[in-house]
């Protein structure tokens, strides 16, 4: 009987299909490094979300494994080389989360423009500022998207329902593309980042995106700038993001994501015009539950040996 490590939490419906396919399912959360190598030996397949740190050491440690099963999109915790040099596989579940993802960025776009959560704590705490908290509308605003993938595809739907002017940065994407979407394509990100009354970023987190936006990227924007990052944490240099929200080269910002997590102390968190978010753009009910299911299915067919192509990561471990 094949034994699946689960090193975060799971929907149970996902556990329930694993246990009814005659898998020995082994959940072990919130595992150390030293205890995630301690487990990984045996295992012929391990299922993790965003926190597990899947390294070359963890790979090495595991003698037996024939995947790793991402129940989300992101792989900047696996070390997908490493793995493919090992030949195991390594399937995500690409589908599952976007439209959570998509409906975080637009409801952190709202907030901003209206100050929503520092009305509230204004209010709770005994004081009644309708002045210093009116907001601006979205209608009629530019709104740059850095990314027109899955999920900066959904947002930039929904934005054009506001009454947005949408323009995109995305050297993948073609403008036959970008115009059925409705959407302005940018060759240039710092033009972009110019001209944008708000921005949201929708890339994965690689080498060349790490740091993209510094203090000299952010030294284009308007003052009236404000920013969403729901992709990934370390795009956005932290510090640099910081000084320009404090000395007003940009107007605001909303983060659910961190260069370092889990983050619970930042100068980010000091500021007035800065609105934060543990990591939650992409677990809502429904996609904890489309991604458990999703990373399953895919387990399953890996170690029943059925063709699987569409979720593979890593395509080279297939064709070796």
């Amino acid at each position: 009987m094949p034994r699946v490590l689960v090193t975060e939490e799971l929907a149970d419906r996902g556990l329930d299909h694993m246990r009814a396919a005659g898998l020995d399912v082994d959940v072990r959360l919130g595992l150390s490094r030293d205890e995630l190598l301690a487990a990984v030996p045996g295992a012929a397949a391990i299922v993790i979300r965003s926190a597990t740190q899947v390294t070359a050491e963890v790979l090495a440690a595991a003698t037996d494994l024939v995947v790793v099963g991402r129940a989300g999109i992101g792989l900047d915790n696996v070390d997908v080389a490493a793995a493919t040099q090992r030949g195991v596989m390594v399937v995500n579940a690409p589908q599952s989360n976007v439209i959570s993802a998509a409906e975080q960025a637009v409801a952190l776009l709202l907030a901003m423009a209206r100050n929503i959560p520092q009305a509230d704590a204004d209010l709770k705490a005994g004081k009644w500022n309708r002045s210093r908290w009116s907001g601006v509308e979205l209608h009629g605003k530019t709104l740059g998207v850095v990314g027109l993938g899955r999920v900066g595809v959904l947002v930039a739907q929904r934005c054009l329902s506001f009454g947005m002017r949408l323009v995109a940065y995305d050297p993948y994407v073609s403008a036959d593309r970008a115009r059925q979407l409705g959407v302005e394509l940018e060759p240039d990100l710092g033009r972009l980042v110019g001209t944008a009354d708000f921005l949201t970023i929708h890339l994965p987190k690689t080498p060349e995106t790490l740091g993209l936006f510094d203090a000299g990227m952010l030294a284009k924007a308007q003052p009236s700038l404000r920013i969403v990052n729901t992709a990934r944490g370390g795009i956005i240099d932290e510090a640099a993001l910081a000084t320009a929200l404090a000395d007003g080269t940009i107007a605001g910002a909303a983060l659910d994501v961190f260069a370092a997590e889990p983050t619970t102390e930042s100068p980010l968190f000091a500021l007035p015009n800065v609105i934060a978010a543990p990591h939650v753009a992409g677990v809502t009910r429904e996609a904890v539950d489309r991604m458990g299911v999703a990373a399953v299915e895919n387990i399953l067919s890996v170690l029943d040996g059925k063709p699987i192509r569409d979720n593979v990561v890593n395509k080279e471990v297939l064709d070796s």
